[in-house]
């Protein structure tokens, strides 16, 4: 993939979370929020934060061969790294 297609991809995600972020906040001015919907909205937020920062830093310092910190967070590692009971 080509730097200005990755550029292209990023500012594409960039605005989809941003939309999807858009559609939670609205969601969320309805009465009985469910507690998901927050924590739907932080991910979301937090997603969006990342891909900026990874549109910037690529910008800044060239091409990084290290992964997003949130990779590490996916819930099926979560389970691998939890202590057993």
């Amino acid at each position: 993939m080509s730097a200005t297609e990755r550029a292209r991809w990023l500012a594409e995600l960039s605005e989809a979370l941003e939309q999807a972020e858009r559609l939670v906040w609205s969601l969320g001015d309805r009465p009985g929020v469910a507690p998901e919907l927050k924590e739907l909205y932080g991910r979301l937020d937090a997603a969006r934060a990342e891909v900026q920062s990874l549109r910037f830093r690529r910008a800044a310092t060239g091409r990084s061969n290290n992964p997003p910190f949130w990779t590490e967070l996916q819930p099926w590692n979560r389970a691998i790294d939890s202590p057993k009971r």
